[in-house]
């Protein structure tokens, strides 16, 4: 059976984490039967997976996520989309959840991730649901709230000292050495089919129309790109009738789809406030770029001053989110400023992370 192919090469696979030239796998993107959503069985008390007809997996390994609140936010003038408040508090349970029934399927006795900490603790929460062995790879220097929220949840916590990237290689090397299967938020596509859901839910929350714009924080682009295929394939369905622009908040110095649409200077700086999203090299890079440039989108770096006077006003307005999360709201501020958003443009953001992870 073919599950998953190459958009580089074209080569395909039944089960495999990166293809063998070294590109990222994709799945056949499914869609509904119906015509329309009015047409369609959609059962919410299956939380996302009233959606599993867009869903290249079955619901195996599920906590009852989402659907997730959308609700004003008057003190920007916008919607957000409170992803934190899945059941590990972050965004990440969507794909964990697509993930780890994947394992589930395949019979697999041990999955492997390396994470800052958010997809860490997501992935170890899903294996624990699924019965399944995990090892988490993290930086050294990862909060400590987000390392118990790992062990916690039964999964063995391997600390690499280093730059994010030295944790993804020692990583990978576990995985090549067959010490598990690799359940990456970066790599594997399934985890993005998890994501996509919340572009679902958003069209859905808002009677199967689209904001002008969606604002989100932008690292390995796992909520970035999801959403990008949630809207897609809403949008090829028939389902909604034209795509939201994404526009994406990087950490300054850690910016580089900044840099390859405005140059290195936008995407200097320092932001160690934003540390869920110190990517350098995103591995799926070059589908980021071309998600903005489909969607009219756009990429804007921040420094911490501006993500830390926006996490004070979120948390001010009820909106308990971690540092990471409050990356969104501040560039939906600069975007504004700088014209890109109309002052009467209908946006929607979206909120990653929960406070209670630091």
């Amino acid at each position: 059976m073919v599950d998953l192919h190459c958009p580089s090469c074209g080569n395909e696979y039944a089960d495999r984490w990166r293809c063998e030239c070294g590109a990222p796998l994709d799945y056949e993107q499914p869609l509904p039967a119906a015509d329309s959503p009015a047409e369609a069985d959609l059962d919410f008390s299956r939380g996302l997976w009233a959606f599993s007809e867009f869903l290249p997996v079955d619901p195996e390994v599920t906590l009852g996520e989402g659907p997730t609140p959308l609700v004003e936010a008057p003190d920007w003038d916008a919607e957000f989309k409170l992803d934190w408040t899945l059941p590990s508090g972050s965004f990440k349970d969507r794909g964990a959840t697509a993930v780890l029934s994947r394992a589930a399927e395949l019979g697999v006795e041990r999955v492997v991730e390396d994470s800052s900490g958010n997809a860490g603790a997501a992935i170890a929460t899903y294996a624990a649901r699924a019965g399944i062995d995990c090892a988490v790879y993290v930086p050294a220097s990862v909060k400590p709230v987000k390392v118990r929220a790992i062990e916690r949840a039964g999964a063995a916590v391997e600390r690499i000292e280093g730059s994010r990237q030295d944790v993804t290689d020692a990583c990978v090397a576990a995985v090549e050495r067959g010490e598990g299967w690799y359940a990456s938020h970066a790599w594997n596509p399934y985890f993005f089919a998890g994501t996509a859901t919340m572009a679902y839910e958003l069209a859905w929350q808002r009677d199967w129309s689209v904001p002008d714009a969606v604002v989100l924080p932008l690292g390995h682009g796992t909520m970035f790109l999801g959403a990008y295929r949630g809207f897609r394939a809403l949008h090829d369905a028939g389902w909604i009738d034209s795509m939201p622009r994404l526009l994406g908040a990087q950490a300054a110095g850690y910016a580089p789809v900044v840099a390859a649409l405005h140059g290195e200077e936008a995407a200097a700086g320092e932001n160690d406030a934003a540390d869920g999203i110190q990517i350098r090299e995103p591995v799926r890079f070059d589908e980021i770029v071309d998600a903005v440039e489909a969607t009219d989108g756009d990429a804007i770096a921040l420094d911490a001053a501006a993500v830390e006077r926006e996490l004070d006003a979120c948390h001010r307005a009820g909106f308990y989110v971690e540092p990471t999360c409050a990356v969104a709201p501040a560039a939906l501020r600069a975007y504004r400023e700088r014209g890109v958003l109309g002052t009467d443009a209908d946006v929607v953001v979206g909120l990653s992370g929960s406070g209670l992870k630091g």
